[in-house]
């Protein structure tokens, strides 16, 4: 069995070295990692990559990560292919807990996931990289680029539309 890639943004805090007041920490990619993960994200570029971060253990023996990102990111237009420049600004918070899978918890009311701790170490810079990946523009679209429509067709036909239409075409060839 292969062994998974390295993380490109890796920063590995051994849970054993945190005090009960929690630790704090100032990380940023540099220009090595900014590029393996805008390969990884399928990005133009990443100009920049940091996140303030706060690690700290909570009752129950879990740790909680919570932290502020910041990014400068490129994107390709989904319509023309154009870059698309834009900033990520995201808190988040991760629930890290026991060793193996990933299990289910409910705190303060809400249902949260909780991460397994693998080898005694918490990876934020890997959390970090996730939550950039879950950030990003889905759809990013340059200014003034729309899907066009060649001069003298008929507005596109909705799916449901065009099962109907199908459905009509094969009932008129029986």
């Amino acid at each position: 069995m292969k062994a998974p890639p390295a993380p490109e943004f890796s920063r590995v805090i051994e849970v054993t070295r945190l005090t009960r007041d929690g630790r704090h920490f100032e990380i940023a990619a540099n220009p090595a990692e900014r590029a393996a993960l805008a390969k990884r994200f399928d990005l133009i570029a990443l100009g920049r990559l940091a996140a303030v971060v706060r690690l700290e253990q909570i009752p129950g023996g879990l740790y909680r990560l919570t932290a502020e990102l910041d990014a400068d990111v490129t994107q390709a237009c989904v319509v023309s292919l154009a870059p698309v420049q834009s900033r990520v600004e995201e808190g988040f918070s991760v629930l890290y807990g026991g060793d193996g899978e990933a299990q289910e918890v409910n705190l303060d009311g809400a249902a949260e996931t909780i991460e397994p701790i693998e080898n005694g170490v918490i990876d934020i810079g890997e959390a970090v990289a996730q939550q950039l990946s879950l950030a990003l523009d889905p759809f990013p679209h340059a200014p003034g680029a729309e899907a066009s429509i060649p001069v003298g067709s008929a507005k596109p036909l909705s799916p449901f539309q065009a099962l109907a239409a199908l459905k009509k075409e094969n009932n008129s060839k029986e």
